[in-house]
């Protein structure tokens, strides 16, 4: 079989052949829906650059350098899923780097851009500590996923592409208020000093309570951060200590899916039914989530969006050094794992 040509990618996303091209170089203007069209017609296709005019490319360019924090997270490798091609379809090469939750992401790019002199650095997840010193030091573009820095910090020296991680979780909490449920627990987990997606998914939940005249309980919230290993086995422990401490709780909200599934697996070995006795609901949209027995509702962030846009940005930065801040909308996702007290 042939391969996939431009030309083709076009027919099928009912554009022209200039926008395909101006939508895979990161050149010129296109709308969101556009470009949603081209990408989901390139991955139908399978397309794959001209090898001699790839190569040629590659020599005028370089690599961009992925952060990311904690890659074990089924959420961020779907994300760097995503990147790979796209990053590849525009003509550049792609490292990765996992960061731990005790190392500092800033500082390792700063050593990544003076070791291997990526043209750009894009961290997927962090936290928001970051000053004008930092990005003005780093010396590449940068564009941040998940998260972006604080408000302190000017927006002009780097990108992002994000969710509204507070109106998202009290969105989830919502849910579970809406079904009836009073007593509702959140597993919650922060790993660091600084103001993270993990922190402000906390105050989406205690907005929630008190807009609905809810007394914030900080029982019903888990607060260890001793306790590692990966989400789903924090999820499991700090479910089985939220269960003994709260005989009364009905439901409860998580912070990452993969705590969710934890959570479900200290419930279901209890004794307890999922949603009969109480009802759980996840966040981030991870496949697994769904295979999952029972299947878990979820708050499902567009992981391929995000990677379109921080792609998107990061070449318009190289181009142009024009910056840009995306916020995206996720989505409540019912499986079944809620139900009505």
């Amino acid at each position: 079989m042939m391969n996939a040509t431009i030309k083709d990618i076009a027919r099928l996303s009912g554009v022209g052949i200039s926008t395909v091209s101006r939508v895979l170089n990161g050149s010129g203007s296109a709308s969101k829906e556009t470009k949603e069209r081209v990408m989901e017609a390139v991955r139908e296709l399978n397309y794959v650059p001209n090898g001699n005019a790839r190569n040629l490319k590659m020599r005028q360019t370089s690599k961009i350098m992925v952060l990311v924090k904690s890659i074990d997270n089924p959420f961020l490798q779907k994300i760097v899923h995503e990147m790979q091609s796209l990053i590849f379809l525009r003509g550049y090469t792609m490292d990765i780097r996992n960061v731990s939750n005790f190392e500092d992401e800033m500082k390792i790019a700063k050593e990544e851009v003076r070791a291997g002199n990526p043209c750009g650095i894009i961290m997927i997840g962090g936290t928001y500590g970051y000053t004008n010193e930092d990005f003005g030091s780093l010396g590449v573009p940068c564009v941040l996923v998940t998260f972006e820095a604080c408000s302190a910090v000017d927006r002009g020296l780097y990108s992002s592409v994000t969710i509204d991680d507070v109106a998202e979780m009290k969105r989830a909490t919502e849910y579970m208020i809406a079904l009836g449920h009073r007593r509702i627990g959140c597993i919650y987990s922060n790993n660091s000093d600084g103001e993270t997606p993990n922190t402000l998914r906390l105050q989406g939940y205690k907005q929630a309570l008190e807009e609905h005249g809810i007394a914030y309980d900080p029982g019903l919230v888990s607060q260890r951060t001793d306790m590692w290993g990966s989400g789903y086995v924090f999820g499991f422990n700090m479910m089985k200590i939220l269960m003994a401490n709260n005989p009364d709780m009905t439901a409860v909200v998580t912070i990452a899916d993969v705590m969710a599934i934890g959570a479900a697996k200290a419930i279901l070995t209890s004794g307890r039914r999922i949603p009969e006795d109480i009802s759980v609901i996840g966040f981030d949209g991870i496949e697994v989530a769904e295979y999952y027995s029972p299947a878990l509702d979820t708050i499902a962030q567009p992981a391929q969006q995000m990677a379109q846009y921080a792609i998107d940005a990061m070449i318009q930065m190289l181009q142009n050094r024009k910056t840009s801040h995306i916020v995206l909308e996720s989505s409540l996702v019912r499986r079944g794992s809620s139900m009505k007290v």
